[in-house]
């Protein structure tokens, strides 16, 4: 008898387990419907959006931004750092392996960022290099055992990051310990993926 109940149980929870991934019709990747990711508020599942008619709006649809300073930046901010897509930065937020921080300045932070990822704003990373792992010493930082980290601004056209990024490595952060996540969050928004209210 208990085996019966035990079989009816599995064959309940498979069903919905397949069900609830029919509902996803638009998924991360093919094989990966959704990523869940660890922050100080509790897990999040990052999802795409579901409408298949979701269109941007407002300032992240803007194509056009007055350059200086809107300009378009480099594929790689610096010599020695990685740049990554949304995928790789997926994989860093699941794995828990790096801080991700969104280099935006607190008002753009506020208005929506990526489930996972700290403020740290460009103009202040310098002073903050303790908390990445690094230690302060007679000639500024020692950064022997700085952490893996991935920055990330407002997109394409945003400089946040890349200063940061050059302000981290001047202040002797390992290139090599850094992600440059360059699409931001208008590409993060473009693809219909979650973005929480911090």
């Amino acid at each position: 008898m208990a085996f019966g109940r035990t079989l009816t149980v599995i064959a309940s929870l498979l069903a919905a387990g397949a069900a609830a991934a029919e509902e996803i019709k638009v998924g991360i990747a093919s094989d990966r419907p959704t990523v869940t990711v660890a922050t100080p508020d509790g897990p999040v599942e990052i999802s795409r959006d579901q409408n298949p008619e979701a269109k941007l709006e407002g300032d992240w649809a803007l194509t056009s931004r007055e350059c200086p300073p809107f300009c378009i930046q480099p594929m790689t901010p610096a010599e020695g750092v990685t740049t990554i897509g949304e995928l790789e930065l997926l994989d860093l937020l699941e794995g828990g392996e790096a801080v991700v921080i969104d280099s935006r300045t607190r008002d753009w932070f506020e208005g929506g960022t990526i489930p996972g990822a700290v403020n740290i704003p460009y103009n202040e990373i310098g002073d903050q290099l303790g908390d990445l792992g690094c230690e302060p010493d007679f000639e500024g930082w020692d950064c022997a055992g700085a952490k893996e980290v991935a920055l990330f601004c407002n997109g394409l056209w945003c400089g946040q990051s890349p200063s940061a990024i050059r302000v981290m490595i001047s202040l002797g952060y390992p290139p090599e310990r850094i992600r440059y996540y360059r699409g931001g969050m208008q590409s993060w928004r473009l693809l219909g993926l979650t973005v929480v209210q911090p």
